[in-house]
């Protein structure tokens, strides 16, 4: 029996962390009130949309339930205190109007009367004595909150009933008081201990009103019938006090997890690429993540939420399109493109698409009990820019895919033919054979060359990268290209290098970064002047952490239309170009975390054809570290 009291309501332990729980939830309530955080929030008014009427009540008894301060015991013991401060002035107020109309009661009954007001209201109003009247855990103040509460109710209540039990007055209905707020607060078996309680001093009264020439039969019949419903008051009033406990803890529970699954929604919707707004009937804006506030404006974030669209003549075909939207309530699937005219002239177009749903939180209280919801729409929005980008990356991956099991496929029948043909030159042919042998020769290494290139993009193991030394890499990297391709080094070389003396770390592949720069230094002697310095490498330390390689030379600007598909796979100027060049700088790049991007430096600059490559900086190893020259 004490055992399924504790279960189900164990007095004051049942809920041990309501109060900590509702403090937390208060701290964090300020910054959680909206989708996506403090700097998108939702206009005042703003909350999800509401179920039929059940929900709805549903939702509103736990709101209720979480915006209290405190667990619903907590101020029913409140209550109960209250309560029996206004018992006791009440009781001293009818023993004075009984005095005031000549129904003098006793000396005794007055003293209990007033002792019982005294006790009832400083335990209600001092604050030393308040904890009394909270829920307790430990066992010892359990107990001494009984004695001051219960046992004093059982105590003076009983006083006055035995002492009044053979007048008019009957003071036993008070008694009931402390039989229900034992249900409530205290475990099972000490609940039913003070039913029997009361039970036995009913009967008591009643045995005692034999003497005033009461039917003894009669009074106690009735006091035995009292004596149960006080069991069944106590009973109930546990079952009653268990449910709320259940309830509230569940509602607790819920309103948790939502809350979790809201943080996780608001986070997976603020590191989205793609915009995200929440747009109302009015074309005002209730909520933005960060992706759709940098798509709105040129340059940094648009204003936070809530704004209205009609704020600036850029986004009037956007707005345009809201009011079309909610008006036909149709949009395409796959969404309609809007174009957005900055200030300055430039424009941004974005792919709309659209998801409609409605809200009763948002109407008037009246028209929402009718039934009405206003509507609203999210937004989701994309750069058609990036669409097309991403597109088109997929189709290079898809390209290059299929070409590199072609090339893989042409790599041995080419080993062949080269094999071959550098044994027919081997022997003695006649000129106009080794012409043709050379010419297939020649073609086969070009051949030979573009499958190698093309086997370079395959998929693979990525190498681990590891600290090189940048300086003495790209030093001996253009020593070996200038000796390759015949050029002199000197002061009047077509090439000049400016490095820095002491060493640099880098992270990336030896090969892979003499590949890039060889890729580099081959398309700058093609187009540069014959000129002295007509190409110039340099490499420097940006700050702590980057480091660049630049390749410039003095040939001709790259025209406009042709600067966009720089690094893009098969396309080149030349008729004999692979065109698989800078894409594999590029690919080779970001193998690494480093970037390779073109510049076109200004007219006054002598080598306006620039390459830059921006590498991460690291740490060299001991080993790799350059010794220190001793004289």
């Amino acid at each position: 029996m004490p055992q399924d009291r504790a279960e189900s309501v164990p007095g004051t332990d049942r809920r041990s962390g309501d109060r900590r729980r509702t403090d937390r939830r208060a701290q964090g309530r300020q910054g959680e009130d909206s989708w996506f955080g403090a700097d998108s929030a939702f206009a005042p008014g703003w909350a999800p949309a509401a179920g039929d009427g059940d929900s709805t009540l549903a939702q509103y008894w736990t709101r209720r339930v979480i915006g209290a301060e405190d667990s619903a015991l907590a101020r029913i013991y409140r209550t109960y205190a209250a309560a029996r401060a206004a018992f006791g002035v009440a009781l001293v107020v009818a023993q004075g109007a009984s005095n005031l109309m000549g129904a003098r009661g006793t000396l005794l009954l007055s003293l209990v009367c007033v002792a019982y007001a005294v006790q009832a209201v400083t335990l209600w109003l001092l604050p030393r004595f308040q904890p009394l009247t909270a829920p307790l855990q430990q066992p010892g103040l359990r107990r001494r909150q009984w004695l001051a509460t219960i046992g004093i109710d059982l105590l003076a209540f009983g006083t006055l009933h035995l002492v009044e039990s053979g007048s008019n007055f009957n003071y036993g209905a008070l008694l009931v008081l402390p039989v229900l707020m034992a249900g409530v607060m205290t475990p099972r078996v000490l609940a039913l201990g003070t039913a029997a309680g009361v039970t036995l001093l009913l009967l008591l009264a009643a045995w005692r009103g034999q003497f005033a020439g009461a039917e003894q039969p009669t009074a106690l019949l009735q006091s035995g019938l009292a004596g149960l419903g006080l069991f069944v008051i106590a009973l109930l009033a546990g079952e009653l006090a268990a449910r709320l406990s259940r309830e509230e803890r569940a509602a607790r529970g819920s309103l948790e997890l939502a809350r979790q699954q809201a943080q996780l929604n608001r986070l997976v919707i603020e590191e989205m690429v793609d915009g995200v707004l929440v747009v109302d009937g009015r074309a005002r804006v209730r909520a933005a993540n960060p992706a759709a506030r940098a798509l709105l404006v040129d340059e940094g974030l648009s204003p936070p939420a809530p704004f209205a669209l009609q704020l600036r003549p850029a986004w009037e075909q956007l707005a345009q399109a809201v009011d079309r939207a909610l008006e036909e309530h149709d949009w395409p699937e796959a969404g309609r493109e809007v174009r957005l005219r900055f200030d300055d002239g430039r424009q941004r177009t974005l792919r709309m698409r659209v998801r409609f749903m409605r809200s009763r939180a948002l109407v008037p209280p009246a028209e929402a009990a009718a039934g009405a919801a206003e509507q609203f729409c999210v937004l989701l929005l994309e750069d058609v820019r990036t669409a097309q980008a991403r597109l088109r990356q997929e189709k290079l991956a898809a390209m290059g895919r299929v070409s590199a099991g072609i090339a893989h496929e042409i790599r041995n029948p080419l080993a062949a033919i080269l094999q071959a043909n550098a044994l027919l030159l081997e022997d003695e042919l006649p000129p106009a054979q080794q012409r043709l042998a050379r010419m297939v020769a020649d073609n086969a290494e070009r051949l030979k060359r573009i499958v190698d290139d093309v086997m370079e993009l395959v998929p693979g193991d990525t190498p681990l990268p590891r600290a090189i030394d940048a300086t003495a890499e790209v030093s001996a990297a253009a020593a070996e290209w200038a000796r390759t391709v015949a050029l002199q080094l000197g002061a009047s070389s077509r090439l000049r290098v400016a490095l820095p003396t002491q060493a640099l770390g880098v992270r990336f592949d030896r090969e892979h970064l003499r590949r890039v720069l060889v890729n580099l230094l081959d398309n700058a002697h093609r187009h540069a002047s014959a000129e002295s310095g007509a190409i110039l490498l340099r490499l420097a330390a940006v700050d702590d952490g980057t480091v660049q390689l630049a390749v410039a030379s003095d040939g001709p600007p790259i025209a406009a239309d042709v600067e966009p598909f720089l690094f893009e796979p098969f396309f080149s100027t030349r008729s004999r170009g692979t065109g698989l060049g800078l894409y594999i700088c590029r690919e080779l790049c970001e193998r690494y975390g480093a970037s390779i991007e073109y510049r076109a430096l200004p007219a006054s600059e002598r080598s306006r054809n620039e390459f830059l490559v921006t590498m991460r900086r690291s740490a060299l190893a001991a080993a790799d570290a350059p010794l220190p020259l001793t004289p």
